[in-house]
């Protein structure tokens, strides 16, 4: 009996043993698994990539995404395709970005001036009431400003007479909904 008790404990250590050594190794994967109340498994990730791989398309990361809120590697993308030179402060792209999944592929953002990276894109050929307003204080202007007519809009507008009005298309959304020329895929690399 004794040599059963023996035998069973050293196999439940080395069973045990090996389970250890197979998560570790799916540790280096930036995927883990958490149990959820309900018992069942929810994956969460550390890796921007293989999150939005997985996922497909998310306005912002959820709760399956647990890495660093601007990943690094998102913040150098941004530099790349700001063309900004290589000793730029990185923490310029880290400030006011904006990340998200679209197609299974990461996209950014980085707040500018003017750059409405956390609204979708305003389709609308409705005036609004900030231009209206515009155009009543300035009948005939060329443009409406960003601040009367909404960063979102996909539209110049301007006045004709005291009545806002569309001059052109200037953007279009994306398939996520958001202003397509603000927004960058980033690559691993």
């Amino acid at each position: 009996m004794r040599n059963f008790r023996v035998c069973f404990i050293t196999t439940i250590i080395l069973l045990f043993s090996i389970v250890l050594i197979s998560c570790k190794d799916k540790s280096d994967q930036n995927v883990t698994v958490s149990m959820k109340k309900d018992s069942e498994t929810e994956q969460t990730y550390t890796d921007p990539f293989v999150y939005c791989e997985a996922v497909g398309n998310v306005d912002s990361p959820d709760s399956r995404y647990v890495g660093r809120q601007v990943p690094e590697v998102i913040a150098r993308g941004l530099q790349k395709a700001f063309e900004a030179p290589a000793d730029a402060p990185l923490e310029t792209f880290i400030r006011g970005t904006y990340w998200r999944c679209m197609d299974g592929k990461v996209y950014a953002c980085n707040v500018g001036a003017n750059l409405p990276c956390d609204q979708k894109a305003d389709t609308s050929r409705e005036p609004n009431q900030g231009m209206t307003d515009y155009c009543e204080s300035n009948p005939d202007s060329e443009f409406i400003p960003a601040y009367a007519s909404g960063r979102a809009t996909v539209y110049e507008w301007r006045c004709k007479g005291k009545e806002p009005e569309i001059v052109k298309e200037i953007s279009k959304p994306d398939a996520g909904g958001y202003i397509s020329n603000i927004w960058y895929e980033i690559t691993p690399n």
